[in-house]
Protein backbone atom coordinates (compact mmCIF):
# COMPACT_ATOMS: atom_id res chain seq x y z
CA UNK A 1 0.00 0.00 0.00
CA UNK A 2 2.72 2.03 1.12
CA UNK A 3 4.45 1.91 -2.63
CA UNK A 4 0.87 2.64 -4.08
CA UNK A 5 0.67 6.18 -2.21
CA UNK A 6 4.40 6.58 -2.89
CA UNK A 7 3.91 6.04 -6.68
CA UNK A 8 0.76 8.42 -6.80
CA UNK A 9 2.64 11.50 -4.81
CA UNK A 10 5.31 10.96 -7.54
CA UNK A 11 3.64 10.83 -10.47
CA UNK A 12 0.50 12.61 -10.20
CA UNK A 13 0.48 13.70 -13.93
CA UNK A 14 0.08 10.69 -14.76
CA UNK A 15 -2.22 8.97 -12.24
CA UNK A 16 -4.24 11.85 -13.19
CA UNK A 17 -3.92 11.70 -16.85
CA UNK A 18 -4.77 8.53 -16.46
CA UNK A 19 -8.14 8.98 -14.08
CA UNK A 20 -9.22 11.63 -16.74
CA UNK A 21 -8.46 9.20 -20.19
CA UNK A 22 -10.56 6.60 -17.89
CA UNK A 23 -13.40 9.30 -16.91
CA UNK A 24 -13.68 10.02 -20.84
CA UNK A 25 -13.48 6.70 -22.45
CA UNK A 26 -16.83 5.86 -20.05
CA UNK A 27 -18.28 8.77 -20.93
CA UNK A 28 -17.77 8.17 -24.71
CA UNK A 29 -18.71 4.90 -24.40
CA UNK A 30 -22.20 5.85 -22.83
CA UNK A 31 -23.15 8.51 -25.67
CA UNK A 32 -22.54 5.69 -28.17
CA UNK A 33 -25.96 3.55 -27.10
CA UNK A 34 -27.68 7.07 -27.15
CA UNK A 35 -27.70 10.24 -24.88
CA UNK A 36 -29.12 9.10 -21.10
CA UNK A 37 -32.53 11.21 -20.75
CA UNK A 38 -35.16 11.26 -17.89
CA UNK A 39 -38.86 9.96 -18.65
CA UNK A 40 -40.13 13.64 -18.72
CA UNK A 41 -37.78 14.57 -21.29
CA UNK A 42 -38.62 11.68 -23.05
CA UNK A 43 -42.24 12.62 -23.10
CA UNK A 44 -41.33 16.17 -24.18
CA UNK A 45 -39.41 14.64 -26.53
CA UNK A 46 -42.50 12.99 -28.06
CA UNK A 47 -44.87 15.77 -27.98
CA UNK A 48 -42.35 18.34 -29.35
CA UNK A 49 -40.26 16.47 -31.99
CA UNK A 50 -42.74 13.46 -32.67
CA UNK A 51 -39.89 11.05 -31.18
CA UNK A 52 -40.45 7.36 -31.26
CA UNK A 53 -39.93 5.05 -28.81
CA UNK A 54 -38.85 2.00 -29.28
CA UNK A 55 -39.07 -0.84 -26.20
CA UNK A 56 -36.74 -3.97 -26.94
CA UNK A 57 -37.88 -5.64 -23.61
CA UNK A 58 -39.97 -9.38 -24.79
CA UNK A 59 -42.86 -9.11 -26.01
CA UNK A 60 -44.80 -10.76 -22.94
CA UNK A 61 -43.19 -8.05 -20.71
CA UNK A 62 -44.57 -5.19 -23.21
CA UNK A 63 -48.11 -6.80 -23.24
CA UNK A 64 -47.73 -6.98 -18.73
CA UNK A 65 -47.59 -2.81 -19.56
CA UNK A 66 -45.78 -0.35 -21.86
CA UNK A 67 -45.23 3.48 -22.43
CA UNK A 68 -48.38 4.24 -24.69
CA UNK A 69 -47.56 4.56 -28.34
CA UNK A 70 -44.31 2.74 -28.01
CA UNK A 71 -43.20 0.16 -31.00
CA UNK A 72 -41.69 -3.29 -29.64
CA UNK A 73 -38.73 -4.98 -31.39
CA UNK A 74 -37.71 -7.39 -28.95
CA UNK A 75 -34.04 -7.08 -28.56
CA UNK A 76 -33.71 -10.69 -29.90
CA UNK A 77 -35.31 -9.61 -33.35
CA UNK A 78 -33.12 -6.77 -33.75
CA UNK A 79 -31.51 -7.62 -36.49
CA UNK A 80 -34.38 -9.16 -38.36
CA UNK A 81 -36.83 -6.19 -38.15
CA UNK A 82 -33.98 -3.60 -38.82
CA UNK A 83 -36.00 -2.42 -41.58
CA UNK A 84 -39.03 -1.61 -39.29
CA UNK A 85 -36.77 0.91 -37.69
CA UNK A 86 -35.81 2.63 -41.11
CA UNK A 87 -38.91 4.11 -41.08
CA UNK A 88 -37.66 6.37 -38.11
CA UNK A 89 -34.46 7.11 -39.16
CA UNK A 90 -35.45 10.65 -40.07
CA UNK A 91 -36.49 11.03 -36.36
CA UNK A 92 -35.54 10.89 -32.88
CA UNK A 93 -35.15 7.65 -31.66
CA UNK A 94 -35.73 7.28 -27.65
CA UNK A 95 -34.64 3.39 -26.78
CA UNK A 96 -36.28 1.74 -23.73
CA UNK A 97 -36.04 -1.81 -21.84
CA UNK A 98 -36.57 -2.63 -18.46
CA UNK A 99 -33.52 -0.74 -16.68
CA UNK A 100 -31.69 0.94 -19.00
CA UNK A 101 -29.26 -1.64 -20.05
CA UNK A 102 -30.05 -3.53 -23.26
CA UNK A 103 -31.57 0.32 -25.01
CA UNK A 104 -27.88 0.90 -24.55
CA UNK A 105 -26.56 -2.04 -26.80
CA UNK A 106 -29.00 -1.61 -29.43
CA UNK A 107 -27.85 2.39 -29.86
CA UNK A 108 -24.97 1.24 -30.29
CA UNK A 109 -26.04 -0.90 -33.32
CA UNK A 110 -28.39 1.65 -34.74
CA UNK A 111 -25.66 4.07 -34.73
CA UNK A 112 -23.52 1.95 -37.04
CA UNK A 113 -26.60 1.79 -39.48
CA UNK A 114 -27.01 5.41 -39.63
CA UNK A 115 -29.40 6.67 -37.00
CA UNK A 116 -28.13 10.26 -35.40
CA UNK A 117 -30.74 11.34 -32.80
CA UNK A 118 -30.71 8.24 -30.51
CA UNK A 119 -31.49 8.79 -26.65
CA UNK A 120 -32.29 6.43 -24.27
CA UNK A 121 -34.52 6.17 -20.86
CA UNK A 122 -32.46 6.04 -18.08
CA UNK A 123 -33.70 3.47 -15.63
CA UNK A 124 -35.96 2.24 -18.75
CA UNK A 125 -39.72 1.21 -18.00
CA UNK A 126 -38.93 1.21 -14.76
CA UNK A 127 -37.74 4.61 -14.02
CA UNK A 128 -41.14 5.55 -16.29
CA UNK A 129 -43.58 3.50 -13.46
CA UNK A 130 -41.61 5.41 -10.64
CA UNK A 131 -42.48 8.33 -12.19
CA UNK A 132 -46.38 8.00 -12.25
CA UNK A 133 -46.25 8.24 -16.23
CA UNK A 134 -48.69 6.18 -17.90
CA UNK A 135 -48.50 2.73 -19.21
CA UNK A 136 -50.70 0.89 -22.00
CA UNK A 137 -51.19 -2.88 -21.30
CA UNK A 138 -52.25 -5.65 -23.94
Amino acid sequence: MDRIIEFVTTHYILVFAFLALWGAFFVIESRRGGKAITPQFATNLVNQKDAVIVDVRAADEFREGHIPGSVNIPQSQVTDRMGELEKYKDKPLILTCKMGNQAAHLGRQLRTKGFSELYRIQGGVTAWRNDNLPVSKG
